[in-house]
């Protein structure tokens, strides 16, 4: 797995390409938690991603609610296929919030 990470005011955007796994998602879950606690919105760009099990799912979930609980936004854009398969199995689409793309997220920025 890869991860990038880049600044869209006001966004902070991680991008994860490859496979979000047991062996690479604790890396996953360490670049969410430091971005959140930048107590800037997040968005983690999912296209790239060509498998995920349930640990990089309870990372994502982990990022999730260590935002709610500061109250800073946390959404995942652009979920690939393999991705979304996953989410959808732990009926997570209907928790995250899901944008088509970075950029339609950035475009209805406030």
């Amino acid at each position: 797995m890869e991860i990038s990470i880049r600044d869209a005011a006001p966004f902070r955007i991680i991008s994860l390409t490859g496979d979000v796994d047991l062996h690479s998602s604790p890396q996953a879950r360490q670049a969410i938690l430091d971005a959140i606690k930048l107590q800037q919105p997040l968005l983690v760009e999912l296209s790239a991603v060509s498998y995920m099990d349930s640990s990089g799912v309870a990372s994502l979930v982990e990022g999730y609610q260590a935002a709610r609980k500061q109250g800073t936004e946390f959404g995942l854009a652009d979920v690939s296929p393999k991705a979304m398969s996953v989410l959808k199995l732990a009926r997570l689409d209907r928790v995250f919030p899901i944008h088509a793309s970075v950029e339609a997220r950035l475009a209805r920025v406030d």
